[in-house]
């Protein structure tokens, strides 16, 4: 290798380490106050109408909020909708219309995920949810286990689904 292509490689890799120190710095501003603890309450009717339940059993789940406006939400909908293929996921969508819409959303992207529609943010409220996208990592005994706020990849997700296993 050339002098001047390991200098490149070498400054590419230090930008690239800065970047993921900026986002890990981003994510702890954003989710500062968050203390592990109980999931807070989470009820009501799927855009099916089939009402909301906690899943049973020994795996994770994961709860998304996020919006139809949401540019940042629409780059990661599809790592979203390949998690809930092996893990419980519970989308929420706030402020993003009525049934219709938000269904007509996910016909129009071609999404499958469970989804409560949260149009006036009650939910999000209980979950103090300030911005999307947010996602939640719950345990199976129901406790939060790792919040994230802002695009997440679908591996670091999966990573974090599989560590709240334990």
């Amino acid at each position: 290798m050339s002098g001047r292509l390991k200098k490149a490689f070498r400054e590419l890799a230090i930008l690239f380490v800065l970047f993921i120190l900026v986002s890990i710095g981003i994510n702890l501003y954003k989710t500062w106050d968050f203390e592990p603890g109980p999931a807070p309450q989470l009820h009501g009717k799927l855009l099916n109408g089939q009402p909301f339940l906690y899943p049973q059993g020994d795996q994770p789940m994961l709860v998304y909020f996020w919006g139809s406006w949401c540019p940042v939400c629409a780059l990661q909908k599809s790592a979203i909708d390949s998690i809930a293929k092996d893990y419980p996921v519970i989308t929420v969508a706030m402020q993003s219309g009525d049934n219709a819409e938000v269904q007509q959303y996910l016909v129009d992207n071609d999404l499958s995920f469970a989804v409560m529609n949260d149009p006036d943010s009650r939910i999000a409220s209980q979950w103090s949810v300030t911005g999307v996208p947010a996602v939640f990592i719950i345990s199976p005994d129901r406790q939060v286990e790792f919040v994230e706020v802002g695009y997440r990849t679908e591996l670091g997700l999966r990573s974090r689904l599989w560590w709240a296993r334990r």
